[in-house]
């Protein structure tokens, strides 16, 4: 067999293996994608692990219409200014997360940016990495990412996933993680319609009440500020 060039959807596929393992995979790079975006609410959705569907929704800055077009392009960012790989003032910055999980999945991204004088948000659809046109809206503010049938043009990732009890438990853990480290975002974590975490947003001991809204309830009289 002659040597040939991949084509971007088959690159896009490898490439998810490396990025997205698993359903929290996705839900972390999609959250952190929220949160650099200034927001200071998430609410996360999913159904059956995240397999079926996980859906971000953030209040941040959201993306222009031209914006949504390059965020699922390979290697486009919003997130190094310069072009300084040593100037890291963001989660992601290789612009591989939304190109990668489009390439396996069927996404859906709702968008309006927060300068926007339209009536209506962008919506643009991919399916298994190929891109549909871009269509209006109804979004108020901020993003709406959906991914839906994770893996379903990787079929063999599928058989690696645990079960999916095991697979919520890392959604669970990656949210409060990145929930401790951001006392001043108010976060939501809803599964097959039971809500699992419900933070509100901290501002005065910050830190300390997010601990206590995710700890156990012996807390606050075994904790110890150091």
């Amino acid at each position: 067999m002659s040597i040939k060039i991949l084509s971007n959807t088959i690159i896009n596929r490898i490439a998810a293996g490396e990025v997205v393992e698993r359903p929290a995979s996705a839900v972390k790079e999609l959250v952190e994608n929220a949160i650099d975006a200034g927001a200071t609410k998430v609410d996360i959705i999913i159904e059956n692990a995240g397999k079926n569907l996980i859906t971000i929704i953030d209040n941040g800055r959201g993306m222009t219409k031209d914006d949504l077009l390059l965020a699922v392009e390979r290697h486009a960012t919003s997130k190094l200014p310069e072009e300084d790989i040593n100037q890291i003032e963001f989660f992601g910055f290789r612009g591989e997360a939304l190109p990668s999980i489009a390439s396996v999945s069927r996404m859906n991204i709702t968008s309006k940016h927060q300068y926007s004088n339209d009536d209506f948000a962008w919506s643009l659809q991919i399916n298994g990495g190929e891109k549909g046109e871009l269509q209006p809206a109804s979004f108020a503010k901020g993003t709406k990412v959906e991914i839906r049938d994770l893996f379903f043009a990787t079929p063999a990732r599928l058989k690696f996933l645990k079960t999916e009890k095991t697979e919520l438990s890392y959604i669970t853990e990656i949210i409060s993680k990145i929930a401790m480290a951001n006392p001043s975002i108010a976060f939501s974590l809803t599964s097959d319609g039971k809500e699992l975490l419900s933070l509100k947003t901290h501002l005065e001991d910050a830190l300390y009440n997010r601990l206590n809204d995710l700890a156990n309830k012996d807390f606050k009289e075994n904790f110890a500020a150091v």
